[in-house]
């Protein structure tokens, strides 16, 4: 790779740009080839990968995707940046700035339809902390042709994003990544390699899509019984479920039907158990008369 962005480039970029990073958006630029250089490479796009980038800010990550994507999306909520990111392309990268496509859009609301020409297949991205989990799980949601990804987020939540079941930071997002699929933690980024420099380390993590354990159940009815038992980690699960199942001893039978303690609490559950509890959840009660 060529013509990636270093410490210089990136400040006489911001300087022209008249860009300072901002915490509301929580803008990091990634200011080390090295870095950037790692991540495309840990993703292991194939030739024909359409490579999505959220956030890609002053174009440090976009310039090391593409050499190596079919084609890259990158999507900016950034305006100023947005505008600037196809001029980057073109003075760094050569006849690859032709593979660019940029959209000035907020990645939690982009829509496939957006993003149809031609669809993505991989997610690679320095993500805004704070919201990087949501953005991860709208765009498996939203893009059923994205394969495989590569994320960096704060290592907090990279440690929650990959943790098993009986972890301690095992929660909401473990459950819900897993609902789309495998996912591994791929190494740890240092602060230094950002301006400005956060003051966490980031994580890597690597995921691969895989069927939804279980075709019979919508994901919106898990995503129910997962919210309402981490929502109360500390209760066991029959009383965590009460609301969801309209009492504690509804709960109890929806959970023995599915196998599952009533005594257990959500920590201990994989997603395929969480799918269970949803398939058996107890019909409404009837009216009163």
């Amino acid at each position: 790779m060529t013509g990636l962005l270093g410490p210089a480039e990136i400040r006489e970029l911001a300087a022209r740009l008249g860009v300072t990073p901002t915490k509301k958006l929580g803008q990091n630029f990634v200011h080390d080839p090295n870095t950037v250089r790692r991540i495309v490479t840990t993703a292991g796009l194939a030739p024909d990968d359409v490579a999505l980038e959220v956030g890609p800010g002053l174009g440090s990550l976009t310039l090391a995707l593409l050499p190596v994507a079919a084609h890259v999306h990158a999507v900016e909520l950034d305006r100023a940046l947005a505008a600037a990111l196809p001029e980057t392309a073109a003075r760094f990268a050569g006849p690859d700035a032709a593979r660019l496509t940029v959209h000035p859009a907020d990645a939690l609301r982009v829509t496939a339809a957006e993003l149809a020409d031609p669809a993505p297949t991989a997610l690679v991205a320095n993500l805004p902390y704070n919201v990087a989990v949501p953005v991860v799980l709208h765009l498996l949601a939203e893009l059923p042709t994205l394969r495989h990804g590569l994320v960096m987020v704060q290592k907090e939540v990279a440690d929650r994003l990959v943790a098993g079941p009986g972890s301690k930071v095992y929660g909401v997002p473990s459950v819900k990544l897993a609902w789309y699929a495998r996912s591994r933690a791929a190494g740890k980024v240092p602060p230094n390699v950002f301006w400005p420099v956060p003051n966490v380390d980031s994580g890597l993590v690597a995921f691969t899509r895989r069927e939804p354990p279980r075709a019979d159940v919508p994901r919106e009815a898990v995503f129910a019984v997962v919210d309402a038992a981490f929502a109360q980690r500390r209760k066991t699960l029959r009383a965590a479920l009460a609301g969801w199942a309209g009492g504690a001893d509804r709960a109890a039978a929806a959970l023995t039907a599915a196998g599952v303690d009533p005594g257990a609490r959500g920590e201990s559950l994989t997603v395929e158990q969480f799918a269970a509890v949803a398939a058996s959840a107890p019909a409404a009660p009837a009216a009163a008369r």
